[in-house]
C-alpha cells in the first residue's frame, strides 16, 4: 500500500498518452471523486498526422465498450461503418470463404479511420488531456511512487508523488523503456504496408476482404466518409529489412498479380491504386513485443501497445487497447467508489483479469498469420480458419471477454 492510500488527499494518477486506452481511462476517471487525473499527449489537440490510415475494431471491443460506456460506444459507431463479414479469395477472384461475423460474435465490429477514432476518443476525454506536451524525465522516488517532468507552452512542470503512472504511449513506449526497460521484440518475417485513398472503386470494395497470391496478401475495406483502407503483406527472412526494390510499383505488381492469368476486378483496382500511390504507402514489419502490464510491485500500469505489441493479422491491436482501457477504467472507478485506495490491489486485480486473455489473443493472432509466411499454402490455411477448431477460437476471441466485463471489473 502506497503512502497516499492512507490519507485523505486525492490519489494522483498520471496517464502518458492520449491514444485509445489512455483516452478511455482518462474519460472515466475524470468523473471519479478522490482522484486527480492528468493525461499527457505530445501532439496538439487536432494533430492526427500519424493516423492517416483505417482500421477494423473487433466485435469484442465493441461489446465491452457498450457495456462500459454506452455514450462513447455510440460516438464511435456514428463515425464508423459496421464490420459484418470476413471474405477471403485469391487475387484472380476465386472465393475461398465468406464468414459472417454473426456466426462467431454477438455483435458487429466497426470500420473506421484512425483519425476519426482519435477524434472521438479525445473529444470524449475532454479537459482531462493536456496536449502539446514533451515529457523530459520519468523516474521513481524513494517511497516507491513515480515522478515525471513535462514541458508545455514553454512551462516545465514536475509531478511528484504519483500514486499510479499509466503508460499508454504506444508500441515504443518511452514510459516503459524508462521505468522497466525496453520489452523483448521479435520479428516474424513479414513486411506490411498500409494506404488510405479516396474510394474510386465504383463499389468494388466494401466490407472486410482479403486476397492471396501465394503467401502475398492484400486486405481492403471501405471506411467513412468515402475512403478505402488497404494493406498488404509479403514474406521476408526474419530480421531482414524491406528493400527499396520491394517498394516499387513493379514489385507490387509481381507480388499480387497472378502469373498465370488475369487478376479479378477487385485486385486489379487495388494493385493499380497502390502503384499510383507508391510514395504515400506506409511500410513496417510484423513484430511482437513481450507482453507485460506491470513491473513488480511498482505503481505502474502499461496499457495497449505499450503493454503488448502484437501482429495485426486479426485486427486486435486497437481492439485490445479498447479492452484494456475499459477494464482498467471500470476497475479503478469501481474500487474508488467502494472506498479502496490500495493501488497495489487494483493492479493485482487488473493483472488477474487481463493477463491470460491477452496471451490468448496474441497467440491466436500469430496462429492466424500462418498464411503470410514463406512457403505457406493460402488455400489450405484459409480454409482451416472456417473449420470448427479455429472458429471456436474466433468465438472465444469475439464473445468471451470473461473477466474483462465492466461489471466484474468494478467489483
Amino acid at each position: 500500500m502506497h503512502p497516499s492510500s492512507t490519507d485523505n488527499k486525492p490519489l494522483r494518477i498520471v496517464i502518458v498518452g492520449a491514444g485509445v486506452a489512455g483516452c478511455i481511462v482518462a474519460r472515466t476517471l475524470a468523473q471519479c471523486a478522490g482522484v486527480e487525473v492528468t493525461c499527457l499527449e505530445r501532439v496538439s489537440r487536432d494533430d492526427h498526422s500519424e493516423a492517416g490510415t483505417g482500421l477494423n475494431i473487433g466485435p469484442n471491443a465493441i461489446k465491452l465498450l457498450r457495456a462500459h460506456d454506452p455514450a462513447l460506444a455510440g460516438a464511435v459507431a456514428s463515425a464508423s461503418l459496421p464490420w459484418k463479414s470476413w471474405r477471403t479469395s485469391l487475387t484472380d477472384g476465386t472465393e475461398l470463404f465468406t464468414l459472417p461475423l454473426s456466426d462467431v460474435a454477438d455483435n458487429d465490429g466497426v470500420r473506421i479511420r484512425w483519425s476519426e477514432l482519435y477524434r472521438v476518443l479525445r473529444e470524449g476525454a475532454g479537459d482531462a488531456v493536456r496536449y502539446g506536451v514533451t515529457v523530459s524525465d520519468i523516474g521513481r522516488e524513494a517511497d516507491g511512487r513515480c515522478m515525471l517532468s513535462y514541458t508545455a507552452g514553454g512551462e516545465t512542470v514536475t509531478l511528484r508523488g504519483i500514486d499510479l503512472l499509466i503508460g499508454a504511449d504506444g508500441r515504443y513506449s518511452d514510459t516503459r523503456r524508462a521505468l522497466s526497460g525496453a520489452p523483448a521484440m521479435r520479428q516474424v518475417g513479414v513486411a506490411i504496408f498500409r494506404l488510405l485513398v479516396p474510394d474510386t472503386s465504383g463499389g468494388l470494395i466494401d466490407d472486410y476482404e482479403q486476397w492471396f497470391n501465394g503467401p502475398n496478401r492484400l486486405l481492403a475495406f471501405r471506411v467513412p466518409p468515402g475512403h478505402i483502407y488497404m494493406a498488404g503483406t509479403f514474406p521476408l527472412r526474419a530480421g531482414d529489412e524491406i528493400g527499396d526494390a520491394d517498394k516499387s510499383a513493379d514489385a507490387l505488381r509481381r507480388y499480387y498479380l497472378p502469373a498465370d492469368g488475369a487478376a479479378g476486378d477487385q485486385c486489379a483496382w487495388l494493385v493499380d491504386t497502390l502503384c499510383a500511390n507508391v510514395g504515400a504507402i506506409h511500410w513496417a514489419r510484423l513484430q511482437e513485443t513481450e507482453a507485460g502490464y506491470r513491473d513488480g510491485d511498482a505503481p505502474l500500469l502499461y496499457l495497449g501497445d505499450a503493454a503488448h505489441g502484437m501482429v495485426p493479422t486479426l485486427g486486435q491491436g486497437a481492439t485490445q487497447a479498447i479492452e484494456d482501457g475499459c477494464v482498467a477504467a471500470a476497475l479503478i472507478a469501481g474500487r474508488l467508489a467502494a472506498g479502496s485506495r490500495d493501488v497495489g490491489a487494483w493492479l493485482q486485480a487488473f493483472d488477474a483479469a487481463r493477463s491470460e486473455r491477452i496471451r490468448f489473443v496474441m497467440d491466436v493472432s500469430l496462429e492466424a498469420s500462418d498464411t503470410l509466411f514463406a512457403g505457406a499454402d493460402p488455400v489450405a490455411g484459409s480454409l482451416k480458419k472456417v473449420q470448427p477448431p479455429f472458429r471456436a477460437k474466433l468465438s472465444r476471441l469475439y464473445r468471451d471477454v470473461g473477466h474483462a466485463s465492466a461489471a466484474e471489473a468494478g467489483q
